[in-house]
């Protein structure tokens, strides 16, 4: 890990959850004493003692160290609210279905900012009975190429992994598909809303301009 836990981290989670630092203590199984010097920077807890800490807190060993807590609000998870992260020593990619701490190779993960795609990123939509069939205008180069396209819904995703040297596209069930995501290695996450009346025709709008002006219409009509 490039983190550890500090001091202040452990007291303002013993003021969250109203322990005394003699409550806590007595749950660890160390002194007070202990736990004041860990307070004030004097010290820093024992590995061995990380997981009770957090039991402690009812948190999580990683949201220990990040010092980020993460709430539960994911009860009903909308598929929507889904974020991607990606590994940058292994090239793993994560999928959450809300907030969560991620990590992968001791390292904390940041989720993705998906930006709309543009000029150098252009994505062409086409129905085929039942199915989109989704291409990325890409190069597909071993060192610049699209890792993965996704299809979401508000209760699915669908996922294409890509690989260098191969075609960028891919074919998912429309079933209720709102969104398009695809990530390239090197400018990160883009994005494409489904429209209705655009892109559920049987050929696809190869004119970017138009499309453009397409949704700006469908905008003003639907909002």
């Amino acid at each position: 890990m490039n983190q550890y836990v500090t001091g202040a981290v452990i007291r303002e989670l013993r003021e969250k959850n109203h322990l005394t630092q003699l409550q806590l203590a007595e749950e660890l199984g160390v002194s007070d004493k202990t736990v004041s010097k860990w307070e004030n920077g004097r010290g820093y807890p024992d590995i061995t003692l990380l997981e009770a800490i957090a039991g402690a807190f009812h948190i999580s060993v990683t949201e220990l160290i990040s010092g980020n807590t993460v709430q539960n609000a994911n009860v009903s998870a909308n598929m929507m609210r889904s974020k991607f992260y990606i590994c940058p020593v292994c090239g793993n990619v994560i999928h959450s279905m809300g907030e969560a701490v991620v990590t992968c190779h001791g390292i904390q993960l940041r989720p993705l900012e998906a930006e709309q795609s543009d000029e150098q990123h252009m994505i062409f939509i086409e129905r085929v009975e039942d199915e989109y069939w989704v291409r990325i205008a890409h190069e597909m180069t071993r060192n610049h190429y699209i890792t993965f396209i996704a299809a979401l819904s508000p209760d699915g995703l669908q996922m294409t992994k890509l690989y260098p040297e191969g075609e960028a596209q891919a074919w998912f069930k429309i079933r209720g598909v709102k969104q398009i995501l695809f990530c390239c290695n090197h400018d990160g996450l883009f994005a494409l809303d489904v429209v209705k009346g655009i892109d559920d025709r049987e050929r696809c709008y190869d004119d970017t301009q138009e499309r453009m002006e397409l949704e700006q219409a469908a905008k003003k009509l639907f909002g």
